[in-house]
């Protein structure tokens, strides 16, 4: 059984979204999704979520593609993730290219940047709404 983990935001949650995660659900037979707490958001992305941790954990456990959720509280913690899930695979939009690559040699799993759906993003419907 190959086992798969990806991580994200999940703010004001999109297709882009649901296109990475049932990818990414495609290239396994299991797949655990960290989303970010709420502090981790605001120091990747410079401001709090719209949502806090609990209702986009919901929203991506929700999922059919989606077989456990957990909260991510580190980058740097990847291969920790990685270890405890016992991913095959580490799945991640290709906005974030070369940057997980060291975890391969620390954990064994593999790496997979998928394309992003092009013309969604997060940031562009949080500025569509804001006017």
């Amino acid at each position: 059984m190959k086992r798969g983990i990806t991580f994200g935001t999940f703010d004001v949650f999109h297709y882009g979204h649901l296109r990475l995660l049932e990818r990414a659900r495609a290239l396994c037979d299991w797949m655990a999704v960290g989303v970010s707490s709420d502090e981790l958001s605001v120091s990747k992305k410079g401001r709090a979520p719209c949502y806090p941790f609990e209702e986009r954990a919901r929203i991506i456990g929700a999922l059919r593609c989606v077989d456990e959720v957990f909260r991510e509280e580190s980058l740097e913690r990847k291969a920790d993730y990685i270890r405890k899930y016992g991913a095959d695979i580490l799945v991640m939009g290709d906005d974030w290219a070369g940057k997980f690559d060291w975890v391969v040699p620390l954990t064994g799993c593999e790496v997979l940047y998928l394309p992003r759906t092009p013309a969604i993003s997060t940031t562009a419907i949080i500025e569509k709404i804001r006017g």
